[in-house]
């Protein structure tokens, strides 16, 4: 049985003057428990609506979304946190860091939604980073690629099942790109945890055994496309 099961996933928006655009056509995607998948797409072809359908940020108009076991797609608002907060780590492409709270603190409070905030974790989390000096900065205290191992230390931190990741790399020079890819892979496997990224980066895509084009699994993005 696959960790997360998609079908018949449909997402539209309303667009100005009237009328709907349809962001998603899914009809069927899976990913196994310690997947690793990477997503290409253009920008505008619903790559980050896939991954907050799937987060339950957004909820879709139709379809399926089974993550161990649960329908995250017909659940109440509560139950896509609380889903989210128990199985789900999201690696932002802007970090979503707060900016008042030093490093410890942000992976602790993103420990703190499924009630299981432990300072000890939180900062051997950090250390296994790379930033066991840094816990009490603050992000504008740190370079880029150190707020982007703040920000997979948090994903992380609850022990997801699934990590989903929003073009990570794309605010990060090459150097810290490749070392931010290797982290995010590394530390999904030694957690057990899938991973789902979605990247226009050619390099980034290239390291994946599994890697997909947007349009092959989303029939909107192939009228995008066309």
């Amino acid at each position: 049985m696959p960790l997360l099961k998609i079908q018949q996933l449909i997402k539209r928006y309303a667009v100005p003057g009237g009328g709907v655009h349809t962001v998603l056509d899914v009809p069927k995607f899976t990913l196994k428990a310690g997947q690793q998948v990477a997503l290409r797409g253009a920008s505008g072809t619903g790559k980050t609506t896939f991954l907050n359908c799937i987060a339950g940020i957004l909820r879709p108009d139709q379809g399926d979304i089974e993550l161990a076991g649960q329908n995250i797609a017909v659940a109440s608002e509560g139950q896509r946190d609380q889903l989210r907060a128990q199985h789900i780590g999201y690696i932002f492409q802007t970090f979503n860091l707060l900016q008042g709270y030093t490093c410890l603190e942000n992976v602790l409070l993103g420990m703190s939604f499924s009630g299981q905030a432990n300072t000890q974790t939180a900062a051997a989390d950090l250390k296994r980073v790379g930033l066991a000096d840094r816990m009490d900065y603050r992000p504008g205290e740190l370079s880029v690629g150190q707020q982007q191992r703040v920000a997979v230390a948090r994903a992380l931190a609850n022990r997801p099942q699934l990590v989903l990741a929003d073009e990570p790399t794309g605010n990060l020079d090459p150097k810290n790109s490749q070392e931010a890819l290797q982290l995010i892979r590394e530390v999904c496997r030694e957690n057990q945890a899938a991973l789902l990224l979605v990247s226009h980066d050619q390099v980034v895509l290239d390291q994946f055994e599994d890697s997909l084009d947007l349009a092959e699994i989303n029939h909107a993005a192939k009228e995008i496309a066309a």
